[in-house]
């Protein structure tokens, strides 16, 4: 490996063990860490978690953005350019989710031809939401409907398999075993987000993340905020989603985990103003997960923890600890 600073980034390795078989596709036959076990970088800790249990005990998964960061606004380090050259593998949401880290990943893309992979490309794109106020672009938050994100599961999978041919049985077995549980999840959302009363089926957050959920549950949804958490609130969306809830007698609106809660806290004031109590309902994962080692830092517990909290809060019925009886009591 030969490092020289021509990418932009003050580090710039050109990595040459790893081989091409057939188009962009990497065998481990003379990739890093191919007799021990693999060496895998992920984004966002959706994407780690899905990793962790498609790749088993065959790999080491780690994943460079924490709980309660937001993945829009992360500044890749030097630290982390490291950590990506260094793996065998580097998976990722892309759809511009993160915004930030998309030189570097890019970059790293150019130079490990094959390794570095968007777990969403799997998707075909007349099932991505592209609405208008995107600008053109696809709406990244695939993770909040589990039928999709079974598919970038399977992207997961595909590519392990490709990669490690001789495990390939064990990967396409663990996801099988996954896409039993992300069906039971897909389920369980299904029949409790049915039992909010219709008029309050609206869900109001900080920025535009649940739209995949809304649509695959018969929900709406508006966030304060677009798609991505750089983007202002204006006096008018406030005034508009203020009357909204007031209109439709909506009980409660949310914050997430990552995002500030500035703006859902105008809106309780201007719904108050206007003679209408309106709640925090809860505070939901939205592009981040849980604490590490809790069931909320699981993906399964941290869509189970959203429907929960987003059904209780809007009056429909939904068991106090979720699908698993594991969630942890709400503040």
């Amino acid at each position: 490996m030969r490092c020289v600073d021509r990418s932009g980034m003050g580090l710039a390795c050109v990595v040459t063990a790893a081989v091409l078989v057939g188009p962009g596709v990497l065998t481990a036959a003379t990739a890093p860490g191919a007799a021990g076990r693999h060496k895998i970088v992920c984004t966002v800790g959706m994407v780690t978690d899905i990793v962790k249990r498609v790749a088993g005990d065959k790999a080491d998964v780690v994943g460079i953005i924490g709980e309660g960061v937001d993945p829009h606004m992360y500044q890749v380090t030097r630290r982390d350019i490291v950590r990506l050259l260094k793996a065998d593998l580097v998976f990722y949401v892309g759809l511009k989710l993160e915004g930030k880290m998309a030189d570097a990943l890019k970059n790293i893309g150019r130079k490990k031809s094959g390794a570095v992979v968007a777990v969403t490309s799997i998707i075909d794109p007349a099932h991505l939401r592209s609405p208008a106020a995107f600008g053109g672009h696809h709406d990244p938050h695939v993770w909040m409907d589990p039928l999709l994100w079974k598919q970038c599961a399977k992207r997961v999978a595909d590519t392990l398999a490709a990669y490690d041919e001789a495990n390939a049985a064990s990967f396409q077995a663990n996801y099988q075993r996954y896409a039993v549980e992300l069906d039971r999840l897909h389920q369980y959302a299904k029949g409790v987000l049915a039992t909010i009363p219709e008029r309050g089926r609206v869900i109001v957050t900080a920025h535009d993340a649940f739209g995949y959920l809304a649509d695959r549950y018969g929900l709406t949804v508006r966030g304060i905020q677009g798609i991505s958490t750089e983007s202002e609130a204006g006096i008018d969306d406030i005034n508009e989603l203020v009357a909204l809830l007031v209109s439709r007698k909506i009980q409660a609106v949310f914050v997430e985990t990552s995002v500030s809660s500035k703006n859902v806290r105008s809106l309780i004031e201007g719904t108050g103003a206007r003679g209408h109590t309106v709640v925090i309902g809860g505070s939901l994962f939205s592009d981040a997960m849980g604490k590490a080692g809790t069931y909320e830092g699981t993906y399964i517990g941290m869509i189970d923890h959203n429907v929960t909290t987003i059904t209780r809060a809007l009056g429909g019925m939904a068991p106090a600890k979720g699908m698993q009886g594991a969630l942890a009591p709400l503040p």
